[in-house]
């Protein structure tokens, strides 16, 4: 990674340095969001490995600029609005991962262990005619 320029003159060049990775990183959260429309596992993996890498890669040249105090507003908001972007994919992933859970769990239903569930419920057989009060 490139030394960021610190002086007000040198601003335009900080912009353009932060533009590439920002640029990646919103590529590949449209990317990764046509996969999960199209809900193509093996598009979805390699388009969520690219944006880890795409904002580890944002984050580390967002944060140097940040240091010197020469992040501009506007691709500050970007930044934002990305992350803005991953925690609701990362929220419509969990919902989906839900929904599935519980699907699988009403087609096949697992063993009862004789303990509360992770809804709560009391999974106990019954245990021939004794009375519990």
């Amino acid at each position: 990674m490139q030394a960021l320029p610190t002086s007000d003159s040198n601003a335009a060049a900080v912009s353009q340095q932060l533009e590439q990775p920002l640029l990646e990183v919103e590529s590949c959260l449209n990317l990764l969001g046509d996969a999960l429309l199209r809900r193509d596992t093996g598009a979805i993996e390699q388009y969520a490995a690219k944006l880890h890498q795409a904002l580890a890669q944002a984050i580390s040249c967002f944060s140097d600029a940040a240091r010197s105090g020469s992040v501009p507003p506007n691709l500050r908001h970007r930044l934002a609005l990305a992350g803005g972007r991953v925690a609701a994919q990362r929220e419509s992933l969990a919902r989906a991962t839900a929904a599935l859970d519980r699907a699988i769990d009403v087609l096949m239903p697992g063993e009862s262990t004789g303990l509360y569930s992770a809804s709560g419920k009391n999974e106990r057989k019954a245990l021939g005619g004794s009375i519990q009060v």
